[in-house]
């Protein structure tokens, strides 16, 4: 123990000094700080990204428009939180389902003009 008027025992975990009443420390492999361990709310990022990459595979607005829509959910998320790890992943969700429903209006706009052009020429 120590004695009156001297400086409380401490420990030095990380380079910090900690005095020796504190808890017990959680040691977590891999991280520089436990204290910061989950410290960012879960997004539907990597959801979305698959939607919309599967969109595009298929050529389909079917499941790139509720891509588009997470995406900009997950990107409200991450705005709040500077570093989320989630932000690329949105980014990218949102952009190919953009190109997705482009793509998709194109595709579907070249159709009906082919349409337009055969019945007007009377070709049956």
């Amino acid at each position: 123990m120590a004695e009156d008027g001297a400086p409380p025992v401490t420990n030095v975990i990380s380079g910090e000094a900690q005095p020796a009443s504190e808890a017990e420390v959680l040691y977590v492999q891999g991280m520089s700080n436990p204290v910061n361990v989950g410290q960012y709310p879960s997004t539907n990022a990597t959801v979305a990204l698959v939607l919309s990459i599967v969109g595009l595979m298929g050529f389909s607005c079917c499941t790139a428009i509720p891509g588009v829509i997470m995406a900009n959910a997950a990107l409200e998320t991450t705005k709040q939180y500077p570093g989320h790890p989630d932000q690329g992943l949105a980014q990218a969700a949102k952009i190919v389902g953009w190109i997705t429903i482009g793509l998709g209006i194109a595709i579907i706009g070249f159709y009906l003009l082919l349409f337009v052009v055969l019945v007007a020429s009377g070709v049956e």
